[in-house]
């Protein structure tokens, strides 16, 4: 395991931050822990537990990105024999038994860059956007496009590509793994477990912050890479539900009133309106094997359709931030959790 490193990232994650070292301390491997300013003590249990720690700068903007770079610094530093380098969200468990099929599968397969696994949700019975979540992390095993924050990457790819762009804020996994298919590097997804994730998604608000999130993730990333990048397809989505849908609506209502008489106006209006429902069956039906049940499966296709409107509103906070020289902005949906409030398992 001498040639495998953990590079563990976060911010006031309390208790899920003890949890996360725990399962990776202690087992042959140098260990990094990124802290971005916590206020809650994290810098200093992570250096109790073993792992070697790094205050990140923040006078210079902030991003997730930016900090795995700093880990994977470090940890070159101290241990420049590492091959592999597990990626970790502070507020995730390691799966006993995940390091070593990952390591196992990048060394079987010499042009593939990252291996991820299943992540789950520490909580689903919390809340309906923690079951959400989970069934967006069940995606199938194969060849994938991307990864997202929990992956093992293979030391030679990352740094061949350069490292996660600084810069981008949301998404920066996507847009890693875009860059390396572009090297000719593949990224897998294999059968396993490979980490608990607590999501502590409790309120309607956090779930709106979070979708808020994903579409100005997935403009930034859309917008680098033109028609041909990850995301356009999302993007496109949002734009065609949150505005195309109700002018579609409404105009026809207002245009058959015109031409046949107001008594239809309902009519036509009804039978585009009826296409928004339509498809949150129609996505809901396509999780159904994903989820638990057909009642998360509905869940799912109501919320992910009524996230076209958070969508969009984060499209529009890329646009304008774009247009005034800002820098991405940090969009957090999560609560710090101290050290008396986690529910340890």
């Amino acid at each position: 395991m001498s040639q495998t490193g953990i590079i563990v990232i976060g911010r006031n994650e309390g208790e899920r931050l003890r949890l996360c070292l725990a399962s990776v301390v202690g087992r042959g491997m140098e260990v990094v822990y990124v802290d971005s300013a916590s206020t809650d003590g994290s810098a200093d249990l992570a250096r109790s537990l073993g792992a070697q720690v790094v205050d990140l700068d923040m006078s210079l903007p902030f991003s997730a990105a930016r900090a795995r770079n700093a880990g994977f610094e470090r940890l070159l530093h101290i241990a420049p024999e590492t091959q592999f380098v597990q990626f970790v969200d502070g507020d995730c468990e390691v799966v006993p038994g995940w390091i070593e099929k990952a390591k196992q599968a990048l060394e079987s397969c010499e042009d593939l860059a990252v291996v991820c696994g299943r992540r789950r949700e520490r909580f689903p019975e919390k809340s309906v956007y923690n079951r959400i979540a989970d069934i967006e992390w069940n995606t199938p095993p194969g060849e994938a496009k991307s990864c997202g924050g929990d992956a093992m990457f293979r030391v030679a790819a990352f740094a061949q590509a350069g490292g996660y762009d600084p810069s981008v804020v949301a998404g920066e996994e996507p847009e890693l793994c875009q860059r390396l298919r572009a090297k000719g590097w593949k990224i897998l997804r294999i059968d396993a477990e490979m980490t608990l994730h607590d999501s502590a998604m409790l309120r309607r608000g956090q779930w709106w912050k979070r979708a808020v999130r994903s579409g100005y993730g997935a403009m930034d990333v859309a917008t680098r890479f033109g028609s041909q990048g990850l995301f356009v397809k999302q993007v496109k989505s949002a734009r065609l539900w949150a505005l195309g849908w109700p002018i579609a609506a409404e105009g026809s209502g207002l245009l058959t009133g015109l031409i046949f008489g107001w008594k239809w106006s309902g009519m036509a209006f009804g039978a585009v309106a009826l296409l928004l429902p339509l498809q949150m069956l129609r996505t809901a039906r396509g999780v159904r094997r994903r989820a638990n049940n057909w009642p998360d499966a509905l869940a799912y296709g109501f919320w992910t359709m009524i996230g076209k409107w958070a969508n969009l509103v984060g499209q529009r906070h890329y646009r304008r931030d774009r247009a005034a020289g800002k820098h991405a902005r940090l969009i957090e949906y999560k609560d710090a959790v101290g050290a008396g409030e986690a529910v340890i398992p």
